[in-house]
């Protein structure tokens, strides 16, 4: 039931000197209750004539929401079965590209696989002379097998004290000689380093001071293939150098 006339009329009284919280308090304490609750009342009154409409402004925003709420439910909704569909689709997508890109990745494997056998059988079709005339050569080579085994051990066994004349010597003249007159089979333009030593170790002998003539490359392959200890004549120093970086790593040790 305050107004604003009410207010305008307890106006002087707040303005009086005693008209106080202390000044009622030394009459009685009801009249400084009194006093402070028209204080009070007044104060309440001017926020509220503010508050009212902001309230009433406010019951009509939360009408408001509360129906866009649910019209944001509702749409929610939908939007939750449109993904849910559009879910379904996506992974029947996913598959079918995932389908389509194994699809085309083994076809391109088989294409390649393609090409490669084409490529292949192109390429051995040239090879199949070589290769026939290749398979008579093992066959031969097989039967003069025995007698070039023959002429590698007894090089390694008796050619290390001597000089490349003398070596020709007892390979050509003497041994292939006795293996005529017995009736060995063995191959007349034999090559004892590429019988007994492949190449990539003869380059490897080079690297660690073993010279590349024919002589010092034999005389490498009796150190390394021979069942004796030899005892190298080395006035140059080269097969000491040779020796000494060969077994560096197994920790040779020399006096």
């Amino acid at each position: 039931t305050i107004n604003d006339e009410t207010v305008e009329l307890v106006q002087p009284y707040f303005e009086m000197e005693d008209y106080t919280l202390q000044h009622g308090q030394k009459v009685c304490g009801n009249v400084a209750g009194l006093l402070s609750w028209t204080k009070a009342m007044v104060v309440f009154y001017g926020v509220n004539r503010e508050v009212l409409p902001l309230k009433a402004n406010l019951a009509k925003q939360e009408g408001r929401l509360k129906i866009a709420n649910a019209e944001k439910d509702k749409a929610q909704a939908e939007l939750d079965e449109k993904q849910a569909e559009l879910d379904k689709v996506q992974a029947k997508f996913d598959a079918a590209m995932k389908e389509k890109m194994d699809l085309e990745d083994d076809a391109e494997a088989c294409k390649r696989k393609m090409q490669a056998a084409s490529t292949l059988i192109d390429g051995l079709s040239g090879e199949k002379v070589r290769w026939t005339q290749q398979s008579k050569e093992f066959k031969s080579q097989i039967n003069r097998l025995v007698g070039d085994i023959l002429l590698c051990t007894g090089f390694l066994s008796y050619c290390g004290p001597f000089n490349q004349d003398f070596r020709n010597l007892l390979l050509k003249d003497l041994w292939e000689k006795e293996l005529r007159a017995h009736k060995i089979p063995f191959s007349e333009d034999l090559n004892l380093i590429s019988m007994l030593v492949d190449q990539p170790t003869i380059s490897e002998w080079n690297l660690q001071g073993l010279p590349g003539d024919h002589l010092s490359i034999q005389n490498g392959i009796i150190c390394t293939k021979a069942s004796r200890y030899p005892l190298l004549v080395d006035p140059q120093t080269q097969g000491k150098t040779w020796v000494k970086n060969k077994e560096q790593d197994n920790e040779l040790q020399v006096t």
